[in-house]
């Protein structure tokens, strides 16, 4: 018997609501092809625009993944304390 009595009853996905895989994996997707996008101008395109570009195109996922930590790490757990 668990201490909040029978009645109540947690989840590990009651703080967020659950989402079709139609709604998760637009940004992932999205990410990679940026990615692969930037890897194939640094490789294809020594110089000029396209050189910019592989550094917009491999620095936008580094920058999208640092800013997701942090909010991670900022939003408390569901187990108490933070995360």
């Amino acid at each position: 018997m668990n201490a909040l009595g029978p009645e109540t009853r947690q989840s590990s996905f009651a703080a967020s609501p659950s989402r079709t895989p139609v709604a998760v994996w637009p940004w992932p997707i999205a990410l990679g092809l940026l990615t692969t996008f930037g890897l194939l101008s640094a490789l294809l395109g020594q110089h000029g625009i396209w050189l910019a570009l592989s550094w917009a195109a491999l620095s936008l996922p580094l920058i999208v993944t640092v800013i997701c930590l942090i909010r991670a790490w900022r939003r408390p757990s569901s187990k108490g304390g933070l995360s």
